[in-house]
């Protein structure tokens, strides 16, 4: 699938690009291009690979000439660049804008006047039923990622809709190892709050899956489970043998929900269960409503959003072997129980 073919990951240096490398480096792919803002970890990564295949490309999302510069040769593009700190995205709410709506914009404008065939475009379950800036921004590079895939013929572009990201960057399991090795209180937001319990390997099996099997325009979702803020805290501290360790509650941050939805009660209706997978294919009318006008969901009435209350809740041993399994913290793991 993959072969003699060039991949170009915008956003590269961050969580996603670094498990994709590590999927990809080893097999007959010709080039993978890693394009970023970030020039200290593009080093570090070209240091650390040391391959021929991995090609480096400094520029921002927000410039499209510097994406032009990138996008020539490329046959395929998974789309990770983002703005994703929801407090931040609060504080600046048009950054957010200009990188996640305006940016993917770029991105896909570039990769259909240069002829790539697919693109995978990632975002969040924030962006469903959005309440913050980053969900909104989130929610409208959706809204751009069907517009185009409607309208183009030659270049699939479809999206992946994920949940939290076990250990990844912004997550909140790398904060809470941080603070049970400095003796500090665990600081939970919301011990009700539950949030999708999901691995970075699984976030590249969501993509590769939409990458397979995606039409244009489509939205993949992922099912997960789910768990409390409170137990992931528990849990963590116990495997790390800190049962001592003090969990303080400190109340929500800006823009924090209770629990986040993957997918709404609109989306369910036409979702399409493909296993361990959603497909939410986009709707193909035009703006001649009036011969639409008639077909009307009542079922819509009927309905369910999936969200990270609904889902199958992990208990403290599920939960446990979860952690256990990430590659992210294994080092974490042995710093504090060696190898029991």
């Amino acid at each position: 699938m993959f072969k003699n073919k060039v991949l170009l990951i915008t956003g590269g240096t961050g969580s996603f690009g670094s498990a994709a490398l590590r999927r990809f480096l080893n097999t007959d792919i010709k080039e993978i291009r890693i394009f970023s803002r970030d020039e200290l970890k593009q080093d570090d990564m070209r240091r650390y690979y040391g391959s021929a295949k991995l090609k480096f490309y400094i520029g921002d999302v927000r410039d499209k000439n510097s994406i032009d510069d990138a996008m020539r040769g490329v046959d395929y593009v998974f789309h990770a660049a983002a703005l994703k700190q929801v407090p931040s995205c609060e504080f600046y709410p048009m950054q957010a804008v200009k990188t996640n709506v305006i940016g993917t914009e770029n991105v896909l404008n570039s990769a259909i006047s240069f002829g790539v065939e697919k693109v995978i475009c990632l975002s969040t379950d924030k962006a469903v039923y959005p309440i913050n800036a980053m969900g909104v921004s989130k929610a409208m590079m959706e809204k751009v990622i069907v517009a185009k895939g409607r309208n183009v013929k030659d270049t699939m572009i479809a999206c992946t809709r994920y949940g939290n990201v076990m250990a990844s960057r912004g997550s909140v399991i790398p904060l809470f190892i941080e603070q049970i090795r400095n003796g500090l209180p665990m600081t939970v937001t919301d011990p009700n709050m539950t949030r999708f319990m999901m691995s970075l390997e699984q976030a590249v099996d969501l993509v590769l899956f939409a990458f397979e099997n995606g039409e244009s325009g489509d939205i993949f979702v992922q099912k997960a489970p789910a768990a409390t803020i409170e137990l992931l805290a528990y849990t963590l501290k116990n495997l790390l043998g800190k049962p001592e360790n003090v969990i303080k509650v400190i109340g929500t941050r800006h823009g924090e929900k209770l629990y986040e939805t993957l997918l709404t009660k609109e989306e369910m209706v036409k979702a399409i269960d493909l296993g361990n997978y959603y497909r939410i294919p986009s709707d193909t009318r035009d703006l001649n409503y009036n011969q639409f006008f008639e077909d009307g969901e009542e079922v819509i009435t009927q309905a369910h959003e999936y969200h990270s209350h609904n889902t199958h809740q992990l208990n403290e041993e599920e939960l446990r072997e979860l952690l256990l399994n990430l590659r992210e913290i294994k080092d974490d793991v042995k710093e504090f129980i060696g190898n029991e």
